[in-house]
């Protein structure tokens, strides 16, 4: 999927990923891919910036991992965080509700 597809979502697609526990960006990334089953395979170019920017707006929080063979910044949900990825599953939900309701049962394609 074009990260074009996940914009306005993004955030909250991350902090669902970083709810499970703090992760270093590579990590987070490679997460989001397998848990969507490849369809949000992002370039860091994409996620990064995000997650730096949910960071300067409290909802992350990130430290240094020196364990491995080179050093990572690993990101954690903040209690605003917890909150805001609460709210933006709810909001998702009703979104999708929403959606499903105006699509209803119509077959996939168009017809003329």
């Amino acid at each position: 999927m074009k990260p074009d597809h996940v914009r306005g979502h993004l955030d909250m697609l991350l902090l669902a990923v970083l709810a499970a526990g703090p992760q270093h960006e590579y990590a987070a990334i490679a997460t989001l891919r397998e848990r969507s089953g490849g369809a949000f395979d992002l370039p860091e170019g994409t996620v990064y910036p995000a997650l730096h920017r949910l960071e300067k707006a409290g909802l992350l929080a990130s430290d240094w991992d020196d364990s491995g063979p080179r050093r990572r910044r690993r990101y954690a949900l903040t209690p605003r965080g917890q909150a805001a990825l609460v709210e933006r599953e709810r909001e998702w939900q009703e979104f999708a509700s929403g959606v499903r309701s105006v699509l209803g049962t119509r077959k996939l394609g168009f017809a003329l």
